[in-house]
């Protein structure tokens, strides 16, 4: 398949996860929409072309590993496993209710395809250092994938881990920040500035860049030039996108770190969502 085909794919199948993970949370009246929605078109990168992963087989040692530190973006990472075929797409409906396997936040002991269970902010930074370097150690040429919200940075110990992983020169290592501007609280201009993300992780040591968060092209080709770049220095994509991306009703919003999500505005979401979907496929 050639290059320009494939970014196309990625873009009807973000559009897809997009559809997928408003109606999931739709289906329960409240929920993270936004910052699920800013880091959809990574997620269609990575499990749509870039990560070794098998449906079938959750488990497989040789896989890549993807440590979704902002758990909360929970219901974007399963919208797009059961698009991949780890488990029905019909279980996306039982988000968050008595004896489901889909908590609002990450949980590995229950949802097929979650590498590592995570939601308690800056904590997925240590984990998935420890796993790059348990890989390492273990001689086994895996990638992890690590993705990290812009409020969520604020947390010291993300930066502990990202010294750590220059240290250890886990160039194995990729992480994202899902810069969207926003926080639980306000803006993060307003509350504490980290809009120099790409210069403060280069500044630990760090291989970093910003591309647009939501041009799978862009984002494809960052990965593939971290895999290229062979000094030992572990990667940063700074992902420069909008809170809420595709769905109006919450990215128009000031506050809207976490919604709640009425009938009408669900029904004019996903009729935005779906006509976006048709021109991607059509296009």
């Amino acid at each position: 398949m050639q290059k320009a085909e494939k970014m196309q794919e990625l873009r009807v199948f973000a559009q897809e996860i997009r559809v997928e993970t408003l109606k999931t949370v739709g289906s329960l009246g409240f929920g993270h929409v936004p910052g699920a929605m800013s880091v959809i078109d990574a997620l269609a990168v990575l499990y749509g072309e870039v990560m070794k992963v098998d449906p079938k087989n959750p488990h497989w040692e040789d896989r890549d590993w993807c440590v979704l530190s902002k758990g909360h973006a929970g219901p974007a990472i399963y919208a797009t496993l059961a698009l991949r075929g780890f488990f029905p797409k019909e279980e996306l409906l039982t988000i968050n209710q008595g004896g489901t396997h889909l908590p609002s936040h990450c949980d590995h002991n229950l949802t097929p395809g979650i590498d590592m269970t995570t939601g308690s902010l800056g904590q997925g930074s240590s984990l998935a250092v420890g796993v790059a370097m348990g890989k390492r150690i273990s001689g086994k040429d895996n990638t992890t994938y690590l993705i990290l919200g812009d409020g969520e940075i604020q947390e010291g110990q993300v930066w502990e881990a990202a010294s750590l992983a220059a240290q250890q020169k886990l160039s194995n290592l990729i992480a994202f920040v899902d810069w969207n501007k926003k926080q639980l609280d306000g803006y993060i201009s307003d509350i504490n500035d980290f809009s120099n993300i790409a210069e403060r992780f280069a500044a630990f040591g760090w291989d970093a860049v910003t591309v647009d968060g939501h041009d799978v092209a862009a984002i494809a080709d960052a990965i593939e030039n971290a895999k290229r770049l062979d000094d030992g220095r572990p990667h940063c994509i700074v992902l420069d996108t909008i809170k809420g991306k595709g769905c109006s009703f919450v990215s128009d919003a000031d506050s809207n770190h976490h919604v709640t999500i009425s009938a009408d505005q669900l029904a004019a979401g996903l009729a935005e969502l779906e006509e976006e979907l048709a021109k991607a496929v059509a296009e």
